[in-house]
Parts: C-alpha cells; sequence; structure tokens
C-alpha cells in the first residue's frame, strides 16, 4: 500500500453524520483525514441548531489537540500543516431557516457553510427525491439561492429530485454540490443521481461526493472496492476528474433510534423505510473494506490499483473539494449580484 502518498494528501470527506466523540476523531486523524464536513443538524429548527454549534463549541474545547473549526479554506490547509482535523458545518435540510430568509445570512456568519435545499421530502424550496412529483425548486427557494449565493454558503442537492437539482443548477450563479450520492446507472436508489444530471452538474462545475453508504453501492454492503472505483472511474468520463470528490455519508455509533429520526421527523406517525423496505429498516452492514475514518488509505489505493495517476488520486480525495471551496466559499463580489 501507498501510505506514504496518502499521508501527503489534503484528504476531504465531502459528509459525515457521526455520534461524534474523542474515538471517532482520533480515527479521523488516524486515516489522514484534513478535513470533514459534518452535518450538525436535520430536521432541527433556528433554536436547535444553536444547541447543535454550541455543542460542536464544546467538542473543539475538549479536542483541541486533534480537531479544529472551518472558518474558511485557509482553515483546511492550516488543519493540514498542523495535523488536525478540519470541521466544517452543514445541514441536511433547511429548517434551520424556518421561513426566514435573513437567517441564511445568520447562519453562514456561524459558520454553517454547505445547507441541503431539502431532505427527501417536498420542502419550502424545493422538492425531495421521495415524492412522486417534482415540482422544482419554489418561489421561496429561488430567492434562498440566490441569497446563498450571496453569501457564500453551498448549495447541495443530495436528496432532492431531479427537476429541482437541475433546477438548482440553472438558477444558482455560483456551482453547486451533490455531496454524497452516486450514479444511478451504478446502482438504482432513489438517491442516487442519473447520468443526465451529473453530466450537468459536471459542466456547470459542481462537484459530487461520492457515497459509502451501503445502500447506495451496487450490491450493498457486498460491493467490492474493484466495482466502486470502476464507478468513479466512468464517472470521470462522464463529469471530468476535475468534478468528483468523496462523501462517504458515514454514519457512525448512531442508533437505530436516530435513523428512525433522520426518515421520520416530526412529519410521520408511521415508519419511513427510506427506499420502501423494511429490509431497509437498520443501520446496513458496513462495507468489508470500509469501516471507518481509518479505511481512507485503502480508497487511495484502490483508486492507484484502478489505473489513477497520482496526481488525479490527490484531486479525488480532496484537492477537488478544496478548490471549489476556494471560491465558493467567498462572498459573491457586488458586481457580480
Amino acid at each position: 500500500m501507498n501510505n506514504a502518498l496518502h499521508k501527503d494528501l489534503i484528504v476531504i470527506d465531502g459528509l459525515q453524520y457521526s455520534n461524534w466523540n474523542r474515538a471517532i476523531f482520533k480515527q479521523l486523524h488516524e486515516g489522514g483525514v484534513t478535513m470533514v464536513h459534518a452535518t450538525i443538524v436535520y430536521h432541527e429548527q433556528t433554536r436547535d441548531t444553536l444547541k447543535r454549534i454550541a455543542e460542536w463549541n464544546r467538542h473543539f474545547e475538549m479536542n483541541a489537540d486533534l480537531i479544529m473549526p472551518v472558518r474558511s479554506t485557509t482553515d483546511i490547509r492550516h488543519a493540514k500543516q498542523q495535523g488536525k482535523v478540519g470541521i466544517m458545518f452543514g445541514a441536511q435540510n433547511c429548517s434551520p431557516i424556518e421561513d426566514d430568509i435573513g437567517m441564511i445570512e445568520v447562519m453562514r456568519e456561524l459558520n454553517m457553510m454547505i445547507m441541503q435545499l431539502t431532505y427527501n421530502n417536498q420542502s419550502l424550496l424545493a422538492c425531495g427525491c421521495y415524492e412522486a412529483e417534482d415540482s422544482g425548486v419554489t418561489r421561496f427557494g429561488q430567492q434562498v439561492i440566490r441569497e446563498m449565493n450571496r453569501v457564500g454558503m453551498v448549495i447541495d442537492m443530495s436528496h432532492s429530485g431531479e427537476r429541482s437539482t437541475l433546477d438548482a443548477i440553472e438558477l444558482s450563479q455560483r456551482p453547486i454540490v451533490i455531496s454524497h450520492a452516486n450514479p444511478l446507472s451504478f446502482h438504482h436508489a432513489k438517491r442516487n443521481k442519473s447520468d443526465h444530471v451529473l453530466k450537468t452538474l459536471g459542466e456547470s462545475g459542481g462537484l459530487l461526493g461520492f457515497s459509502l453508504y451501503p445502500f447506495h453501492l451496487k450490491n450493498g454492503p457486498d460491493c467490492t472496492l474493484n466495482d466502486f472505483c470502476d464507478m468513479v472511474a466512468r464517472t470521470a468520463d462522464l463529469m471530468g476528474v476535475e468534478h468528483i470528490g468523496i462523501g462517504t455519508d458515514l454514519c457512525q455509533e448512531q442508533p437505530v433510534s436516530v435513523l428512525e429520526w433522520m426518515r421520520n421527523g416530526s412529519w410521520s406517525k408511521e415508519m419511513d423505510y427510506g427506499e420502501g423496505s423494511k429490509a431497509n429498516a437498520d443501520w446496513p452492514k458496513p462495507l468489508a473494506w470500509f469501516h471507518d475514518s481509518r479505511d481512507f488509505p485503502t480508497i487511495t489505493n484502490g483508486l492507484l490499483k484502478r489505473g489513477f495517476s497520482e496526481e488525479n488520486v490527490a484531486r479525488i480525495m480532496g484537492l477537488n473539494w478544496l478548490n471549489f471551496f476556494d471560491d465558493a466559499l467567498q462572498p459573491l463580489p457586488q458586481s457580480a449580484r
């Protein structure tokens, strides 16, 4: 294994939602992860979002030897230099802003860098991937996209429907991301994206983070590293290698009750099984080759074995995310508004 190469890389995970603790921070460190986009909220509204930020402030205080907050891409580079793991805040739904467009700038000032417009269902902003009909980005959603562009908050359409995702790409003045999903052509799941969406995303300058969540992979937990790397290679041909990265969707040490809450929030009395199957009622068995963040070197070596150059492996493992954030997190210049 080429662990020397991996050690030198800037490694960025485009999304995790774990039951954060010092042991998990150590795993990130041991896996050579430079930065992780951490989901801090799903269905929480404004006040509860502030509580989550306060909890993270405590994590930073108690684990300052391992982790640090990311307020800019300069912090990502500092994390690499200091041997720490940078933490970037993100939201997997638009609940934190409630129905107030002014909350977007407030949340960005509190270092929320990324926000999904939807989480599976229709939201005030757009349509989720589980709805039967996708009505696209709403009137409010159009205004939110404009404001997110203005303040430098990244638009994420990972859990959105096809029309809404294409709308967001077209409406946004800045490239967007799909932080944790895979090609629909690789595995049929409502959360995965069509080649049309991915090609449009790449042409617009956007970025896809490949998910390692087994329900989004061919053969589920039995998906092989070779199959995963083949998927990466085919998608690089479709989108361009500069538009792909990793977004593991790793959810460590979370109880089943959290999985149920993620799917149900407070909107349903009945159990939502995600893709509609009771077989998906529990967390999936982990991949044999990726149990936790300590296994990131396995991906690096798998990509090298698949034939990617060291330069392109560096892109996929983190530089593409870093280059994307260099522009995306800056406020939109006044002349471009």
